[in-house]
């Protein structure tokens, strides 16, 4: 839909595949519901174990759009590429008269970097080469008018032109970012952007954090107004995203509200957009879960004033203090180039012992924040807004976050270079699981990073089969729970949290759906403590999303072995002798005949958390994991989602 009319509009966006849908070699034709075909390019990023386009970037051109107008764009497989001609080129942009700079005044001294200068130069690389559109990146030192270049500031441009259009889309975004940079520091400047020599941003006395970032999308010549909307059951049935309710309707108050708190500081840079400023702050809120509220509700309604905050959020995932920029290799920092940095690790624990020296990083001065990460309850900003757009920004925000998951750790904990993530709260390990398995499903095949990714999440599968799963494992348990880490963090060591270990059935049954393999055994596994928890004959499934339960007499005994054990040891004697959902429990319990404990009717309440494990031990093969679900279903007291689904995920 566009707001404005508009001739030969550009449009360029991510989107995912089916395995077997489209072959690299396949090309694609657009056609939209106004009856006009339009040629579409291809940029494929990632491909499926058949070779198939897993992910692509797509470019085309639409004709015309008039004020209000909305148009379907329908693509069709063809033989070959149907957009040809010559990919456009840095000369023919800067012979058109494009510019782009950025120029901070810190302290007194003035620092710039010129977009156009290095692309003459030939300094960039390319992410998107075709007749239609050609994006490079250009990466920045800002320095002094004698060339001194500022020790932690970087200025990364990414610039997109559309052939003939003069039109270029600048995304430019400034880092504080390098990871052994002596001194690091939150630094407070004045900043201006300038595009074709016009002030496209400006702002005075910003602090910007250190080992943060923040950008800004600008263009040169006429932006284009339209809003794009994917087709959201194909993205679930590729399997790209979770199969989110199609029933759910969203609230249009929510919505709303939305677009109403939108605004202030919390959306300009250093700013934490919708997420808890606070990450450790417990509790249920719309940014824990598998996806966020705001981007399943985009995913669900399609509302431009929810992807507007949705994506504004996920920009500002820049903000938080968690990236560190390698200088050797100009990527994320690697646990493989460095296996014994950390964050949380004593100093001692950090001296490299073939090398002899510290990968600690240098200390930070002056590097208080208004906004506190946590792996514990870290939101998924990234994910989908680089599935949906294929902005190369976002691409690096989520292997940020999946890097920062796994170097926080100390490193013998990890087992330094292998990326192990068991020794966190078992949430941290089902977001961290999770932002493994998106990062190396969605990271470019090409990307070095992508092996990387890949090998980190095979070994966490490989720890948790071997320890839990099969007659060999090292630490068994007929119940399918983890208690391995801060599990056993309740009830004086003998319990654990039923929702956590949902969290973290839920992140296993997302890594199967991408397509990883050994993830299945382990769904397999853990599919049984939910499941168990709906059906087992010993245990009152009214009790199914109890915040703890007890798995052992004492610190020091075995673990039960059945779940009538769990409930007799959980559960007051006083309940445990009512019948199971009759109406003596439910007024023992202050409930309704037939509602679970745990606030059934909350959208984030224990049950709605334990909705997703359900949902992927149907999709993963568990025993009687259909039964359990449909006797979850039958609960007489469920939660209104259309306010909040990020846990509105059903069987496939």
């Amino acid at each position: 839909m566009s707001p404005a009319t508009d001739s030969n509009v550009p449009v360029t966006f991510g989107q995912a595949f089916a395995p077997g849908a489209l072959l690299p070699t396949d090309g694609l034709s657009g056609t939209l519901s106004n009856g006009t075909t339009v040629p579409v390019q291809v940029e494929t990023k990632a491909t499926h174990p058949d070779g198939s386009v897993r992910h692509a970037i797509l470019s085309a051109v639409v004709p015309s759009m008039s004020a209000g107008q909305s148009l379907t764009l329908n693509l069709v497989k063809a033989a070959s590429a149907t957009a040809t001609g010559s990919a456009p080129t840095p000369a023919a942009l800067l012979n058109a008269g494009f510019t782009a700079s950025a120029s901070i005044n810190l302290g007194g001294v003035q620092y710039s970097a010129s977009a156009d200068a290095a692309l003459k130069s030939g300094a960039y690389t390319t992410w998107l080469s075709g007749p239609l559109a050609s994006e490079w990146i250009v990466n920045v030192p800002l320095t002094t008018s004698s060339g001194t270049a500022h020790p932690h500031l970087m200025a990364r441009f990414a610039i997109r032109s559309y052939a003939g259009l003069n039109r270029a889309r600048v995304d430019v975004t400034i880092e504080n970012n390098w990871a052994y940079e002596p001194n690091p520091s939150n630094l407070t400047y004045d900043v201006q952007l300038l595009v074709g020599g016009t002030a496209a941003y400006t702002k005075t006395g910003m602090t910007h954090y250190h080992h943060a970032r923040w950008r800004k999308e600008l263009w040169w010549g006429a932006a284009p107004q339209t809003h794009l909307v994917h087709n959201t059951a194909y993205l679930k049935a590729s399997r790209a995203i979770p199969n989110y309710d199609p029933s759910v309707v969203v609230s249009g108050t929510a919505i709303s509200d939305i677009k109403t708190s939108w605004t202030g500081a919390k959306t300009e840079p250093m700013g934490p957009g919708l997420a808890a400023p606070y990450m450790p702050d417990t509790g249920g809120r719309p940014d824990i879960g598998l996806q966020p509220a705001w981007t399943v509700m985009y995913l669900l309604s399609g509302s431009k004033d929810v992807k507007d905050a949705a994506f504004g959020t996920a920009t500002l995932a820049g903000s938080w203090p968690i990236h560190y920029r390698d200088r050797n290799t100009d990527r994320p920092l690697s646990i493989l180039n460095y296996p014994y940095a950390s964050l949380l690790a004593n100093a001692g624990d950090m001296i490299n012992p073939a090398t002899g020296k510290s990968e600690a990083f240098p200390a930070c001065t002056n590097c208080a924040t208004a906004i506190t990460p946590d792996a514990a309850h870290q939101p998924d900003f990234s994910y989908v807004p680089y599935l949906l757009t294929g902005d190369y920004y976002h691409l690096e925000e989520l292997q940020f976050w999946a890097m920062y998951d796994v170097f926080q750790y100390t490193p013998a904990y990890r087992n330094f270079s292998a990326g192990l993530v068991k020794s966190d709260q078992v949430r941290g390990q089902a977001w961290a699981m999770r932002m493994l398995a998106e990062a190396a499903y969605i990271t470019p095949d090409k990307d070095a990073l992508k092996s990387q990714f890949t090998t980190f999440l095979s070994n966490n599968l490989d720890w948790f089969n071997a320890s839990y799963v099969g007659s060999a494992a090292s630490t068994p348990n007929a119940l399918g729970v983890l208690t391995n880490g801060y599990a056993l963090a309740y009830n004086n060591a003998t319990g654990v949290a039923p929702w956590q270990d949902d969290f973290f059935t839920s992140a296993i049954g997302r890594a199967n759906e991408l397509g990883f393999t050994k993830a299945q055994s382990l769904l397999a596994w853990k599919g049984k403590f939910p499941v168990a928890r709906m059906l087992d004959a010993g245990f009152c499934w009214i009790y199914g999303a109890n915040y703890s339960m007890n798995m052992r007499d004492s610190s020091a005994s075995a673990f039960y072995t059945t779940m009538s054990q769990v409930y007799q040891s959980t559960i007051p004697s006083a309940q445990t002798s009512l019948a199971c959902g009759g109406s003596d429990m439910a007024a023992a319990l202050g409930l309704s005949v037939g509602e679970m404990l745990g606030y059934s009717s909350s959208n984030t309440g224990y049950p709605s958390n334990m909705q997703p494990a359900l949902a992927y031990s149907v999709d993963g093969g568990t025993a009687n994991a259909a039964s359990a679900w449909q006797k979850f279903m039958q609960r007489s007291v469920k939660p209104d989602y259309q306010n909040g689904p990020q846990f509105a995920i059903v069987p496939r």
